[in-house]
C-alpha cells in the first residue's frame, strides 16, 4: 500500500545577515527541475529592484487590496515592510508538496495556523559573522549592527519543530544542510 501524501511547509527564519536568501537560492538550484517542491516568491512592499531577496514589489496599497481580498495565506510587518505569502501556497501543500518559504520568527504563529504541517529551519551565524555582512551593507556602523544583535535572540522559542542551520563557514557547507534538511522533509512527511 502507498503512503498517503502529505505536504509540507517549510519556514527559512534568521536574523538579518544570516544568508536565508543565499541558501534558498543554494536549494532551489539543487532541487531545479522537480516538481514535488516549491520555492515561495514573497510579496514585499519594497521596490522588486532593490536587491537581495528575489520577490514581487507592491505598494503599501497594493498590498493592502491583496490582504483584504484574501490573497495571502500568511502577511505580516516587519522592519517598516510588509510581507505576504502567496494563498496558492496552501494548495500546494494540500497537493503533497514541499513549499520552502523566507519566513520570520515574528510570524511563525501565524504560519502554524496555515499549515499545520510546518517545520522550522532557522539560520544563523557567529555575531561576528552577521556583522561583517551586515556592515558590508552600509546602512548601520558596526557599533550600531553589534549593539542591536547582541539584544536580539537568534533562537526560535515556541511549539515548532525546528532544525537549526549555522551558516558562519563555507556557503557549501551551510547549502549542502539545508538540501539535507529539505531531503529529511520528504521522507519524515512521505512527500512522494
Amino acid at each position: 500500500m502507498e503512503p498517503e501524501r502529505s505536504g509540507c511547509m517549510v519556514a527559512v527564519v534568521g536574523p538579518s545577515g544570516a544568508g536565508k536568501d543565499t541558501l534558498m537560492a543554494y536549494a532551489a538550484r539543487f532541487f531545479e527541475g522537480r516538481d514535488d517542491i516549491v520555492f515561495v516568491r514573497r510579496i514585499i512592499t519594497r521596490d522588486a529592484a532593490a536587491g537581495g531577496e528575489d520577490h514581487d514589489g507592491v505598494s503599501e496599497a497594493e498590498f493592502a487590496a491583496l490582504e483584504k481580498t484574501d490573497r495571502f495565506a500568511v502577511s505580516w510587518g516587519a522592519h517598516g515592510l510588509r510581507y505576504g505569502i502567496p494563498v496558492e501556497t496552501k494548495q500546494a501543500v494540500a497537493k503533497g508538496r514541499l513549499v520552502v518559504a523566507n519566513g520570520s520568527r515574528s510570524a511563525l504563529a501565524r504560519f502554524k495556523d496555515v499549515y499545520p504541517s510546518l517545520v522550522v529551519i532557522n539560520i544563523t551565524a557567529s555575531l561576528d559573522v552577521l556583522a561583517a555582512r551586515l556592515e558590508a551593507r552600509g546602512r548601520e556602523t558596526r557599533e550600531e549592527i553589534l549593539r542591536r544583535l547582541e539584544r536580539s535572540s537568534l533562537a526560535v522559542t515556541g511549539d515548532y519543530q525546528v532544525m537549526t542551520i549555522d551558516n558562519s563557514g563555507s556557503l557549501e557547507d551551510a547549502g549542502r544542510a539545508l538540501v539535507d534538511a529539505l531531503n529529511g522533509c520528504f521522507t519524515s512527511h512521505q512527500i512522494s
